[in-house]
């Protein structure tokens, strides 16, 4: 290490007025976390993981992470990277406000570490100690400079090789002797080295990074539904729904091209997959019926995930990883996962129109023949949505049986799956022999949506166990409570406003 500094010192010596953290070097490839992919792609999320910002102040991502990987050949770095100390004990025990740098964070490893090794509970405090710890070594990673690997041409071979070991003082020597720029030129000589052997198929991830189609099929939805209610025009939403519909394959579609498999493996993908898949689950659906409340339904919950994959990032990451070994049978994960996903956002749609039904009685004009008729809608939804889920669960079964070796072993996701199941076909069972009437059905169906909120989320964020590992997630407890508080809520001031409605 005192080799590395030393022979650092004498670069900057010599090209003291050289900063080879320029935006430039956002093109560049690099191998981290398994694949190949843009370095400003590998910044944003580093960055944001450790400190829930894209960037530190005045400095694009690229620069952040480059000048803190640059501290590991003794550079200052010009600024002070803090991350957030969010639980009430875990301030305490740093005597923090809240916000912490990482240099002072370092300095209290040991005592993060031991109160970790102590609290035998695996409460939220434990899990922000581990959260922390998973930083510093990340951070601990990144000034040491190996945090990123480059590609370095060896023959007719691509080799990686960290920071450290990629700016030696020989390569820089070497080029200064022809050029005024070294360092820019070693990275764009290594770029091109790359770019010759392999292609430059990982610019696609550059490109899919700049155009930010979430964001724009998130507006596009927001604009489509005030359509929807503003212009009696039917195809002016309807025409903005197909435009978004667009948009969101453009984004699956290129999001497959770059990981190489369904876009449904991780709780980031399964939300806006569900949302997708709603949309355009209901876009059918009311074409076939030649019903546009049906589009209500599905621009409404298509917002809702969007809203989630927009402002919930420290819950549902983007990041694109490499697959455990259980889901790289593409087949399956294409099959058993997507009709399970597919299936939740067939729910979600009744979920939508219940909710609006009893806000409608509740506050508004709304005969016994139009909740007649809306139930009517409800109940097609649910047909869908409880047909694609059995047959998920079904081809569960199957992978489960080909990858553990058992067709059903009452793992919490599967045992959840199927309450949802069960839950949803009584309530079917029950609508269709008139035993839960009009009145009833509506809460019920609203209600039922928070078991599959606990399947889907609940056993990540709160049970996790299980086989089904691979779907865990940290955090979302809050948002889960939140949603059953909220949903538990509205059924109960709904249902009582809808009472002493007829009452009256």
């Amino acid at each position: 290490m005192l080799k590395l500094l030393l022979s650092f010192f004498v670069l900057t010596n010599v090209y003291a007025n050289v900063n080879f953290c320029q935006s430039e070097l956002e093109k560049m490839p690099i191998r981290q976390d398994g694949r190949v992919k843009p370095l400003t792609v590998h910044a944003k999320e580093v960055i944001d993981h450790l400190t829930g910002k894209k960037k530190a102040k005045g400095y694009t991502s690229v620069e952040t992470f480059c000048h803190l990987s640059a501290k590991a050949f003794g550079l200052e770095v010009p600024f002070k990277l803090k991350t957030k100390i969010e639980h009430k004990d875990t301030k305490k025990l740093l005597d923090s406000d809240g916000e912490m740098g990482f240099d002072e964070l370092i300095t209290h490893s040991t005592t993060i570490r031991m109160a970790y090794q102590k609290e035998k509970v695996e409460s939220g405090y434990k899990k922000e100690l581990n959260k922390l710890l998973n930083k510093i070594g990340l951070y601990n990673d990144i000034v040491g400079g190996t945090n990123w690997q480059l590609p370095v041409k060896v023959g007719a071979e691509i080799n990686w090789t960290p920071l450290t070991d990629f700016l030696t003082k020989e390569k820089i020597d070497a080029i200064a002797q022809t050029s005024s720029t070294p360092f820019k030129d070693a990275f764009a000589q290594a770029k091109k080295d790359y770019v010759n052997l392999k292609g430059d198929k990982y610019m696609v991830e550059y490109t899919f990074d700049k155009m930010q189609l979430t964001k724009i099929a998130f507006a596009l939805t927001l604009i489509a539904l005030a359509a929807l209610v503003l212009f009696k025009k039917f195809g002016v939403a309807l025409s903005l729904a197909a435009v978004t519909i667009i948009v969101q394959t453009i984004y699956l579609s290129l999001r497959v091209y770059i990981s190489g498999r369904a876009p449904i493996t991780n709780m980031y993908e399964t939300v806006i997959f569900s949302g997708y898949g709603g949309l355009l689950l209901s876009m059918i659906i009311g074409h076939l019926k030649k019903e546009k409340t049906y589009l209500y339904m599905g621009l409404a919950y298509n917002l809702c995930t969007l809203m989630m994959i927009t402002f919930a990032t420290n819950m549902v990451s983007p990041s694109i990883s490499p697959l455990v070994p259980v889901l790289r049978d593409n087949f399956w994960l294409s099959t058993h996962v997507t009709t399970i996903i597919m299936s939740y956002g067939a729910l979600a749609l009744s979920w939508i129109l219940a909710n609006t039904i009893l806000f409608r009685k509740a506050f508004g004009e709304f005969s016994s023949k139009d909740e007649t008729y809306y139930n009517d809608l409800i109940y097609t939804t649910l047909k869908y949505g409880v047909i694609m889920l059995a047959a998920g669960i079904i081809l569960g079964g199957v992978w489960a049986d080909y990858s553990w070796g058992r067709f059903w072993g009452w793992d919490p996701k599967e045992t959840w799956s199927l309450i949802v199941l069960c839950i949803y076909m009584a309530i079917l069972h029950g609508k269709y022999t008139n035993w839960i009437n009009n009145n009833r059905f509506g809460t019920l169906v609203a209600g039922a949506f928070m078991s599959v909120m606990m399947a889907w989320f609940g056993v990540n964020y709160i049970l996790a166990t299980g086989l089904h590992s691979y779907g865990f997630s940290q955090g979302g407890a809050y948002f889960l409570g939140t949603f059953f508080t909220i949903q538990t809520l509205i059924l109960i001031f709904t249902n009582i406003k809808i009472h002493s409605n007829k009452s009256a």
